[in-house]
């Protein structure tokens, strides 16, 4: 019998499913044929979004690194808290007070591990010591979650539990279970747009988190909001003020919020922001003074007079938008083409960030990678978005569509759902024959 692309493998006889699956092994061995080099692996900006912030090359111009005080930013000058000008442009971004935000180098990540090693080392305001002191900390993790922040507690020793991530955000009740333990001193959070899912934290479970009992009085929520600004559609999602939330809760020091321009303006080249409680800003910046003077100050300058102020971050995202709204599209509509109505696949379109989550057959995903390696479409590992890189299910893996030309995109996605379908023919099959 002829099978269209969207029939649904699960009404097959045994004898159609392997005609089925010989057929698209075929075809999947014709595109592996091609020689394809497609990489959807990495949230990457695209050339032509770095190009959009070329201008910064030629800032603060020659002569023009003395700011309007007579401070020149080009010799040693203290400031550990970073230019005032750029905290007060970001302030409103992160919903962190401008002087309760440090500006700091080029990488949020950076940032994160700095706090965990300083909390290990030295522990937090309102905590009985330091963490390194506990046995087995440990944190949260919603999954699926961001690959990055799990690593930093592997490379650290510190032990990660899953929560599962909802429509709404993590799931609060699990959460709650979790953080009973003392020994769990930490979450990480995504709240706007949160890679992969693309999901925005609901104002309920936003308080839950801010006010919840912990067994740990020094708990803290990791509140990393990379994607504040990074809107798809003209509607901008706002985010919670979850300082504002927190100290209204009881829990003034629990968020340490984390932010960057990396997908902003330049990646390799922005400014990373944290921002906290009074007690916890005192607290990093204490430290901090041990290991340097101050961060690049000439590239915060350079970052303000590009920027100008927060209308202009507004309209250059939407000049990102501009560039990306159109990928995130052809993915969409490429996926519903090929496995709507398929039993096949589930997937997020997300109204902002930088990544679709896709939930295949159980027992499909490390099998989709494998076959759109072998086709020459580079994924992230399946699993990737999982501690540890295990996802019990195998179901899970994501996409990343930003930084690929719209014509590369729509062949790798269109390779990309012929191994789902592969792979799903190969799983139904009975003994997977």
């Amino acid at each position: 019998m002829s099978v269209t692309a969207r029939q649904n493998l699960s009404t097959l006889t045994a004898d159609e499913l392997a005609a089925e699956r010989d057929r698209l092994a075929d075809e999947h061995a014709e595109l592996a044929a091609r020689g394809l080099s497609l990489n959807l692996a990495r949230g990457r900006p695209s050339t032509a979004q770095v190009d959009l912030a070329d201008e910064l090359l030629a800032l603060p111009g020659r002569g023009a690194g003395v700011g309007p005080d007579g401070t020149d930013y080009r010799n040693y000058y203290g400031g550990l808290q970073g230019l005032a000008g750029l905290r007060e442009l970001f302030a409103p971004v992160l919903g962190v007070p401008a002087d309760q935000l440090i500006a700091e180098g080029n990488s949020s990540l950076a940032l994160m591990y700095q706090c965990v090693v300083e909390a290990l080392l030295h522990g937090v305001p309102g905590g009985p010591g330091p963490w390194r002191d506990v046995e087995r900390v440990a944190f949260i993790a919603a999954v699926p979650g961001y690959d990055r922040h799990f690593a930093i507690c592997q490379e650290l020793g510190i032990e990660l539990l899953s929560v599962p991530m909802t429509d709404a955000g993590p799931d609060v009740d699990a959460v709650r279970e979790l953080v009973a333990d003392p020994r769990v001193k930490g979450m990480w959070c995504v709240p706007t747009y949160s890679n992969p899912t693309g999901v925005t934290y609901a104002e309920d479970v936003v308080q839950a988190l801010a006010g919840m009992p912990t067994g740990a009085p020094d708990f803290r929520l990791w509140w990393d909001n990379a994607y504040a600004v990074h809107h798809l559609t003209e509607f901008e999602t706002p985010s919670s003020d979850i300082l504002a939330i927190t100290a209204a809760a009881g829990h003034p020091d629990r968020a340490f919020v984390f932010g960057s321009t990396s997908k902003i303006t330049t990646a390799g080249a922005g400014v990373a922001f944290l921002g906290s409680s009074t007690a916890n800003v005192d607290w990093y910046l204490r430290h901090m003074r041990f290991r340097t003077i101050g961060p690049d100050k000439l590239n915060q300058l350079r970052h303000l007079r590009f920027l100008g102020d927060l209308d202009g971050v507004r309209a250059h995202m939407a000049k990102h938008r501009e560039l990306i709204a159109p990928k995130f599209a052809l993915v969409d509509r490429v996926l519903r083409e090929e496995l709507a109505g398929t039993a096949a696949a589930e997937w997020s379109t997300p109204k902002g960030g930088y990544f679709i989550n896709v939930d295949v057959l159980g027992g499909c995903a490390a099998r989709v990678v494998e076959l759109a390696g072998k086709a020459g479409i580079a994924l992230a590992p399946a699993g990737a978005s999982f501690p540890y890189g295990h996802d019990p299910a195998d179901r899970n893996f994501r996409i990343a569509a930003t930084y690929p030309p719209l014509e590369e995109l729509d062949a790798a996605m269109h390779g990309l759902t012929l191994c789902v379908r592969l792979a799903e023919a190969e799983q139904r099959l009975p003994s997977h024959d």
